[in-house]
């Protein structure tokens, strides 16, 4: 099983990024997926979720109109555009897979926001 993470990087507040996870080792469109994120010091927390036909989204309050995730399930690819970035989107991003006890995790990626 893998998920992997890109799209991470160096962006300036009211920037975009689009991160992407591509996904392996099991049926993608069986799985709701998920972005969480960590900022240092802090907990690990929800961004955005999807369901596995792509049909129901849901967001953090603090990203509620400037994100957007979307899945391409021919593609095996969960995707969250960030859009207008604040500072305090600085954070690890992870991507997640969920399916009834099976859940898996990705390694990670970088989002820096700073001028």
């Amino acid at each position: 099983v893998q998920l992997v993470e890109s799209g991470g990087g160096l962006v300036q507040p009211g920037g975009s990024l689009r991160l992407s996870c591509v996904v392996s080792g099991f049926t993608f469109s069986s799985y709701a997926m998920s972005w969480y994120r960590q900022a240092p010091g802090k907990e690990r927390e929800l961004v955005a979720h999807i369901n596995s036909a792509g049909g129901t989204t849901n967001y953090a309050a603090s990203v509620k109109g400037r994100f957007t995730i979307s899945r391409g399930n021919a593609l095996n690819t969960v995707y969250l555009q960030m859009n207008s970035l604040k500072p305090e989107d600085t954070a690890v991003y992870y991507c997640y897979a969920d399916f009834v006890a099976r859940h898996f995790w990705g390694q990670g990626t970088q989002v820096t926001v700073s001028s």
